[in-house]
C-alpha cells in the first residue's frame, strides 16, 4: 500500500532559542544587536532590529567585540577592545566548540540553530539502534557532533577543507573522536549524486545550504537554482523507516511556507508531518525576538 502525502502543519511554528550559560542576546536595537559569547560581549549588526535598545549606549560600548560591515553582502572587519584570544571553547549541551571571530560577522557557529539542535537530538535518541544521518552544509560540525553524542553515526559534508578543520577540532574538544563521524570535504550534489548512484541510504539528513556558495573545485551552489534537484535526491536517500530531512535557509526570499511545500513534493509518498516556519533568537527578558532563518522539517 503506498503511503500518503505527508500532512503539512495548517500554520507556522517558530523555534525560539532563549540564552544558555555560554550564549546569551543581551539586547537589540537600532539595527545591531549586543550578544554575550562565553566571557565576550559582541555587538554585530542585525536590520532587523527597527526597535530602540533597553541599554544605554555606555553599555553597548563595553563590548569587546564589534563588526563593521562593509558594501558586500556579509563581509565587513572587526573592532576590538582589549584583546580577545583568536578562539575560545563554548558549549550546548553534550557538546563543545570553538568560537571565533570569522571575516563574515558570524562566530563560527549560529547561536539560533541551538533550537533545531534540540529537536535533532530528540529525534536520534527516539530512534533505534544507531541511526545514520547526512549533515550537508555541515560547516563547523555543531549539528553533526549533537547527532554523534546522541548515539547517531554521522556523514559530515562541507565544501571548505578549514570548515572541516575546524569541525574536527570540535569533535576533540567535545571528545568525540571516538564516534563513527566521516569527514568529507566535497562539493554536497556531487557527494549526493555519487550516494544515490552506490545506492545509500540515511535514517536522517540535515540540510542547511547557502543562499550562493562554491565546491572546493570551483562549482557554483545557487539556492533557487539547485536546492529543488538536491531536495530530490536526498529524497532519493532516506531509508525504508527514516525518521527525518531537516531543511533550513537563510535568502531573504525564501519562507517556510515555501520551503514546506519542496519537501510535501519531494516526499510525496512517504507519509509523516511537515513542520515549518522560522527559527528566532529571543532576547533576555523575553518579549523581544529576531527572526533569522526559515525551516521545514519532515518527521516521519
Amino acid at each position: 500500500m503506498t503511503a500518503s502525502r505527508p500532512a503539512v502543519a495548517d500554520a507556522p511554528g517558530v523555534m525560539r532559542t532563549e540564552g544558555w550559560a555560554d550564549y546569551a542576546l543581551i539586547d537589540s536595537g537600532h539595527g545591531r544587536k549586543l550578544e554575550r559569547y562565553g566571557p565576550y560581549r559582541v555587538v554585530r549588526p542585525e536590520p532587523q532590529c527597527l526597535w530602540s535598545p533597553r541599554l544605554s549606549e555606555a553599555q553597548w560600548a563595553k563590548a569587546d567585540a564589534v563588526f563593521d560591515p562593509t558594501d558586500e553582502e556579509d563581509a565587513g572587519r572587526w573592532r576590538f577592545q582589549g584583546k580577545p584570544k583568536e578562539t575560545w571553547p563554548m558549549g550546548w549541551g553534550d557538546v563543545r566548540f570553538n568560537a571565533r571571530f570569522t571575516a563574515f560577522r558570524h562566530l563560527a557557529f549560529f547561536p539560533e540553530q541551538a533550537a533545531n539542535w534540540a529537536w535533532l537530538d530528540q529525534r536520534v535518541r527516539a530512534a533505534s539502534g544507531q541511526p545514520k544521518i547526512l549533515n550537508l552544509f555541515g560547516y563547523t560540525g555543531v549539528a553533526s557532533l549533537v547527532c554523534a553524542a546522541a548515539g547517531a553515526a554521522v556523514t559530515h559534508v562541507d565544501a571548505s577543507k578549514k570548515a572541516i578543520g575546524w569541525a574536527r577540532e570540535n569533535a576533540t574538544l567535545s571528545q568525540l573522536d571516538d564516534r563513527p563521524i566521516r569527514w568529507i570535504c566535497e562539493d554536497a550534489r556531487r557527494y549526493v549524486q555519487r550516494e544515490v548512484r552506490r545506492g545509500s541510504r540515511y535514517d536522517g539528513i540535515i540540510l542547511d545550504p547557502p543562499k550562493y556558495g562554491r565546491g572546493p573545485d570551483g562549482e557554483v551552489w545557487k539556492l533557487f537554482e539547485n536546492l529543488p534537484e538536491l531536495s530530490t535526491l536526498c529524497a532519493e536517500l532516506l531509508s525504508e523507516n527514516a525518521s527525518f530531512l531537516l531543511l533550513n535557509a537563510y535568502a531573504e526570499r525564501i519562507s517556510g511556507a515555501a520551503l514546506a511545500g519542496l519537501l510535501s513534493d519531494k516526499l510525496a509518498d512517504r507519509g509523516g508531518k511537515i513542520e515549518w516556519g522560522e527559527l528566532a533568537l529571543c532576547q533576555d527578558g523575553g518579549d523581544r525576538e529576531i527572526g533569522m532563518s526559515f525551516y521545514a522539517r519532515w518527521a516521519s
